[in-house]
């Protein structure tokens, strides 16, 4: 039942039973001293790393995990986390967690220049956070905030800055993102939101929608495994992970859709974005055993990486000063009959 702010009061002590952010942190072990913003919105609750970029680091609906976390756990910023494929034992999964500015894939090392695996935004700490509840007549929403910056002495000055926005009845979560190139020169700016499925949301039968002109392995095992793109199976041991390259269509403005479905469940998450600044777009799909996830990834850049855009001449650049924004929007979906409705809007695109 929906209901305004004033309706609620009549029934809530507190609007604290319906929503709240709360800046936390953590005692023990690997995330020791790591800061996060807890966050309930009605049936979602999440949480928010100021530590990381200001990512989402999971993600319930009703209680239920929706993403991925890998075998690590939760863990804070370490030495590994920009330390080449070392990465690989920092790297937790969550929602999202955003790769670029400079790299977001493999690492590689360019001009005498290391780029760690996915970059360094994805661990870089937020500075000027703000959290605020708003409470408007038609209805309550949160706000957190803040700002990241990617630089070096002589050498590059980025900054990102971010919005995550969720409103009360929704069951969505909005980032609203602006990346800014405050150096005087022009700048390489790779970009790609890693958006990562979970069990128990996530398991076989799992259905995923892509609005897809075309698909294509990104080498010999993934394209063995074609068929399979747009089904999860059931995990196998020591399985090695598929990435898919799709070729994505969107709408007359730009707009596109994608979702992962669990009909047993009767539960979905679509993400919405635009293309005007994302074109690329990937799907990770890993059925290993203790790696089972599913990564769906909006870019503005190939998953072949920084080396393949220098030698195409294709490596996305931004003039001294400019300015870029992008958007995505997060919506859990409920019910089989909003899951068809959203398989119609998906399928229509194009």
């Amino acid at each position: 039942m929906l209901m305004n702010t004033r309706e609620l009061h009549k029934y809530a002590g507190s609007l604290q039973q319906l929503l709240y952010a709360r800046p936390i942190s953590y005692r023990e072990g690997r995330t020791a001293q790591m800061q996060s913003i807890e966050v309930k919105c009605g049936d979602l609750f999440f949480h928010v790393s100021p530590d990381k970029c200001l990512d989402v680091t999971d993600l319930c609906f009703r209680g239920m995990n929706m993403t991925f976390l890998s075998k690590g756990g939760l863990i804070g910023r370490t030495n590994m986390d920009t330390n080449g494929e070392e990465a690989l034992r920092s790297i937790m999964g969550g929602l999202f967690f955003t790769c670029g500015l400079e790299n977001i894939c493999a690492p590689c090392k360019v001009n005498g220049h290391d780029y760690p695996m996915h970059g360094r935004i994805r661990t870089t700490p937020a500075e000027h956070v703000g959290i605020r509840v708003i409470e408007e007549d038609e209805g309550a929403s949160i706000v957190i905030s803040g700002e990241m910056r990617e630089a070096e002495l002589f050498g590059e000055n980025m900054v990102l800055r971010r919005e995550i926005i969720t409103r009360l009845n929704e069951n969505s979560i909005e980032v609203l993102d602006e990346i800014e190139n405050q150096s005087f020169r022009e700048e390489p700016m790779m970009i790609l939101y890693h958006c990562n499925m979970g069990y128990p949301f996530l398991r076989e039968g799992s259905e995923i929608y892509v609005p897809t002109a075309k698909v294509t392995g990104r080498e010999e095992h993934s394209e063995k495994h074609l068929q399979g793109w747009n089904r999860m199976d059931a995990p196998k041991d020591n399985e090695l992970e598929y990435v898919y390259l799709h070729d994505i269509k969107s709408d007359d403005n730009k707009n596109t859709a994608v979702m992962v479905a669990n009909r047993e469940l009767e539960t979905a998450i679509a993400i919405e974005y635009s293309t005007e600044n994302l074109p690329y777009f990937m799907e990770w799909k890993s059925v290993a055993s203790g790696d089972y996830v599913l990564g769906l990834e909006p870019a503005n850049s190939s998953v072949y990486g920084k080396k393949y855009h220098l030698e195409k001449g294709t490596l996305h650049r931004m003039a001294p000063g400019a300015k870029e924004k992008n958007r995505l929007k997060f919506t859990v979906l409920s019910g089989n009959s909003s899951i068809d409705e959203m398989v119609k809007r998906i399928n229509a695109i194009g």
